[in-house]
């Protein structure tokens, strides 16, 4: 089990019907890439609304979409193929991202089976972007980016944030899960970096396939769509959360 106790709770709307799903977790962090890509892949699969994850240590904010308020985090769910998806609108504070990663590890652990953590890492240079590597917790989870041709990350480092917590709490409940490092754009939501992802390493470790066509044709749009997000993570990061950091990146 994870070390964390949850102060936060999934409250279900109806029963996940997909068998040993793959949990996968995209976060409004770095190059609100994580974001991009869960929202992608839940439009494209046309996932359902299975529940709400729920904390008093989220911050005290309404979220909308189409005019409609919304639970901060929601949880989107299908069986063709079978995943689990939880979206969070926007980044969290240290307390909070502890409080949710327990939650979807104690409360959704028996619905997955294995789970991909998204994590974007600033690029230093353009033809840097949408560089993915992988970061592991097991050897079937080795040898499954062995198979799709995804390089283990060589560098040292950690990963932080909401990404960072679901990654630890995966760990330490000894759920194979991996890791996705890409690299993004520091400062603007990337599309790009979200495309490179989804089609170098979610399509053939989930065996789904997802027309990315819009994050390209589309990302001036989505940009500006995601760009109070990346702003409210960069305000969030000069707060004072750690930010990883070795010789050339951050992880977040």
């Amino acid at each position: 089990m994870p070390r964390t106790q949850a102060n936060a709770r999934f409250e279900r709307r109806g029963e996940i019907t997909a068998e040993s799903p793959t949990l996968i977790v995209g976060m409004p962090e770095n190059g609100v890439v994580g974001s991009i890509a869960v929202n992608q892949i839940t439009e494209q699969l046309d996932l359902h609304h299975e529940g709400n994850i729920v904390s008093e240590s989220f911050p005290p904010v309404a979220t909308f979409g189409d005019g409609w308020v919304r639970d901060l985090v929601r949880v989107y769910a299908g069986n063709d193929p079978n995943v689990v998806i939880p979206h969070c609108d926007i980044a969290l504070p240290p307390t909070a991202t502890a409080d949710l990663a327990a939650c979807i590890v104690n409360d959704l652990a028996a619905d997955f089976e294995r789970a991909i953590v998204l994590a974007a890492v600033p690029a230093q240079t353009e033809e840097q972007v949408g560089e993915v590597t992988g970061v592991v917790t097991s050897e079937s989870a080795a040898d499954e980016l062995r198979e799709v041709g995804v390089p283990m990350e060589s560098s040292v480092g950690f990963v932080g944030g909401a990404s960072g917590a679901v990654l630890n709490d995966c760990y330490h409940a000894s759920i194979p899960t991996t890791a996705l490092i890409v690299k993004a754009h520091p400062y603007l939501p990337d599309p790009k970096a979200a495309k490179a992802v989804i089609e170098k390493a979610l399509e053939p470790l989930v065996e789904f396939d997802i027309d990315t066509t819009a994050l390209e044709e589309q990302s001036e749009e989505i940009r500006q769509q995601m760009e109070q997000i990346a702003q409210h993570y960069e305000q969030l990061m000069e707060g004072g959360e750690p930010i990883a950091v070795d010789d050339s990146s951050m992880y977040q």
